[in-house]
């Protein structure tokens, strides 16, 4: 599995989102792609301490983060038209700059991370290793840029 740790996969993840524009046409979902732009950075900010989601420590929630885990690094791709989680939905319209370069500021702060040994929790998912951060960083991105053609 691809991970935004590693400089091949960060500069091609930096290349994809270059190739977007603000007219890049969605293949499925809703979000148009300033939006999907903003909802990219949530699992970065969350990672870097930036965002607290606030799930108020919800049971259901987190025997599904429990059951739905494997699946954010490993290499099979995600289907198309998951739901997205409440606090991470993006419905109100972006500006397509600034979003894409609020991401990518995020995505270097990230990959800055690359030698870090010690995360926190996620507040959903819980621990996850360093190798399992940068996959699953890279895995949600892959997702939405093939989601814009990217």
């Amino acid at each position: 599995m691809k991970s935004l740790f590693n400089t091949e996969a960060y500069e091609e993840i930096l290349d994809r989102i270059e190739n977007l524009s603000d007219s890049s046409e969605r293949q499925w979902g809703k979000m148009k792609v300033a939006q999907m732009l903003h909802h990219c950075q949530y699992p970065l900010k969350i990672s870097l301490k930036k965002h607290n989601p606030n799930n108020k420590s919800n049971l259901m929630l987190k025997l599904m983060g429990k059951f739905f885990k494997k699946s954010l690094y490993n290499d099979k791709p995600w289907r198309q038209n998951l739901p997205t989680a409440k606090g991470l939905k993006v419905t109100e319209d972006k500006n397509f700059g600034e979003e894409k370069d609020k991401l990518t500021g995020l995505i270097n702060d990230f990959h800055q991370e690359k030698d870090r040994k010690e995360w926190d929790s996620h507040p959903v998912f819980g621990s996850f290793t360093p190798e399992q951060w940068g996959q699953m960083q890279y895995k949600h991105l892959d997702h939405h840029l093939r989601q814009f053609g990217a």
